[in-house]
């Protein structure tokens, strides 16, 4: 759902993949399969939301809540329980290229057109009040799904941005096979958070109600689901997944997690000027550096860095040697150097000690 690189033609593995996808669909829709809509949960601002789904096809025994993005919605503020399903049922869908579908917003009905993966991701006008809502989402065949969204206030004045992989869940990442075992074959159940790192969200941020959280990852959309029980089961705050889809771009085979955390915390940058954030991640991959790019460009609208400390094994893991990669001590040097304050600790109740050690506050 991020942005590809502008490009006359996109690149052959892109062509490929739409050629593929068009053929699977046009087939599957010839036996009965039908579009479906599967929510992700969007936010927005007085006068706009953003609105995030994926249109996929399913036969026609399956039912809404079997589909494999049941439960994406886990993070929105009517969240319910849903079932756990292990990892690889998120990955089996098959994605309506280019297809459309009506947004009713506050009774309001317009048209959006989905990705040729399938995804949809508009900012349409709206005139919902501050708070949570539901956006329904229908396809042209009638199939309706609701979208969570989070309108935030003028009010609000602090947020949050909060990576996943190893800051607020262990994954592991990216070992291959353990990360593929993680996503593909364990029960989400299964899946170990960070000890303390939600008593710390909620002791840090929890008191302030109008404070958003946008959960920020390289992860794939096909993990929403997972991801977004797990946020609920061990109580992390509710809020948006920004997270990316895998596979070719206009420009290359695959496209770059880094530079989707990039553009997502510009874009947040500019779509809420008026809040100022904590940025919260770890030092097992390039959460340092990005955070550091961002205080340098915007030292105003970062009340502070929070970097959670790998242990030597979790480096390891994480990128193949015992200590942080390359880059990562001059970044936190340029954080402090922009006089914000830099939290760094290995587990929540650490970095807690840190934030009250540091006194920052969200008065």
């Amino acid at each position: 759902m991020t942005s590809d690189a502008t490009s006359s033609r996109p690149h052959r593995a892109a062509r490929l993949e739409y050629a593929f996808d068009s053929w699977l669909a046009a087939f599957l829709q010839h036996r009965g399969w039908t579009a479906r809509v599967e929510a992700y949960v969007g936010y927005g601002a007085p006068g706009w939301v953003r609105v995030l789904g994926r249109v996929v096809l399913a036969g026609p025994g399956v039912r809404d809540d079997d589909l494999p993005g049941a439960g994406a919605h886990s993070t929105g503020g009517s969240a319910r329980p849903v079932t756990a399903l292990r990892g690889w049922r998120s990955f089996a869908v098959v994605p309506l290229p280019f297809a459309r579908v009506h947004a009713v917003v506050d009774g309001t009905r317009r048209e959006l057109v989905a990705d040729r993966a399938g995804f949809v991701d508009s900012v349409i006008s709206s005139g919902l009040t501050p708070g949570w809502h539901d956006v329904e989402l229908v396809t042209f065949g009638g199939r309706k799904a609701t979208v969570p969204v989070v309108v935030i206030g003028p009010d609000a004045r602090f947020g949050v941005v909060s990576d996943i992989d190893d800051t607020v869940m262990i994954t592991r990442l990216p070992r291959p096979f353990i990360a593929a075992w993680n996503t593909f074959v364990r029960n989400d159940t299964a899946r170990e958070p960070v000890p303390g790192m939600a008593d710390f969200y909620r002791r840090a941020f929890g008191a302030h109600g109008d404070v958003p959280v946008m959960y920020v990852s390289t992860g794939a959309w096909n993990a929403a689901p997972a991801i977004g029980r797990f946020l609920l089961r061990h109580r992390y705050p509710t809020g948006p997944l920004l997270l990316t889809d895998w596979g070719p771009t206009n420009s290359g085979w695959f496209r770059s997690g880094a530079e989707h955390k990039r553009a997502a915390l510009r874009r947040l940058l500019t779509e809420l000027p008026g809040i100022r954030w904590v940025l919260v991640g770890d030092d097992g991959q390039r959460d340092p550096q990005i955070y550091a790019e961002v205080v340098q460009e915007h030292p105003e609208r970062v009340l502070a860095v929070a970097i959670r400390q790998l242990s030597g094994t979790e480096q390891v893991l994480a990128h193949g040697a015992p200590a942080p990669a390359t880059g990562t001590a001059s970044a936190k040097a340029r954080t402090r150097g922009a006089d914000v304050p830099l939290l760094q600790g290995a587990d929540g109740a650490a970095l807690l000690r840190e934030w009250t050690a540091h006194g920052v506050g969200l008065e």
